[in-house]
């Protein structure tokens, strides 16, 4: 596995990875796949804005076994330096370790970014993903109820944070390392 920078060549496997989870998890809270028109504006705009879309690749063929990324958690400045993170894995590779890498990395560039508390907002029935963000640092600080219905259910959203820094704002800057 290797790290890469995902952009329009990943829109592809990229669209595919979303919209396996949307058809067939509670991952995502939406209904309808994603057309690549939408995948495409959905990279331009991260690209625009300077946030990352990190992938892991397989050393065998380049295919990307999945993604992760960051973006503004709420959009007023007092909020600048919070982020809502999302890590997704093709259900081809799930459980072997892709997930951790990712957001390994995703911490470690929005700590070099500056920014100050990383959140995700999980299905708390995604014990997987629960899981994950335990062992890697991150506390539940939330659950709402009944947030979402999708598949004839209710669903109840958690939110897992983890502080990256302890000390003043610093200004952020993007700082991939990779």
């Amino acid at each position: 596995m290797q790290f890469v920078v995902c952009d329009h060549r990943h829109s592809d496997a990229i669209g595919a990875i979303f919209n396996e989870a949307i058809v067939n998890t509670t991952a995502i809270y939406d209904y309808v796949p994603r057309s690549k028109e939408t995948i495409d504006a959905w990279i331009a705009s991260k690209q625009t804005a300077g946030l990352p879309i990190i992938g892991v690749e397989s050393l065998a063929n380049g295919e990307l076994m999945g993604f992760a990324t960051f973006g503004p958690f709420r959009p007023w400045p007092a909020y600048q330096y919070s982020i809502e993170h999302s890590v997704y894995v093709d259900c081809r590779f799930r459980g072997k370790g892709v997930g951790r890498r990712l957001l390994k990395k995703l911490i470690a560039v929005a700590g070099l970014d500056g920014y100050h508390m990383m959140i995700g907002g999980i299905d708390s029935e995604n014990v997987a993903s629960i899981q994950l963000h335990k062992a890697l640092g991150f506390t539940l600080c939330a659950e709402i109820r009944e947030a979402g219905f999708k598949f004839d259910r209710w669903l109840d959203l958690v939110f897992y944070q983890r502080l990256l820094t302890d000390g003043v704002a610093n200004q952020k800057k993007i700082h991939l390392g990779f």
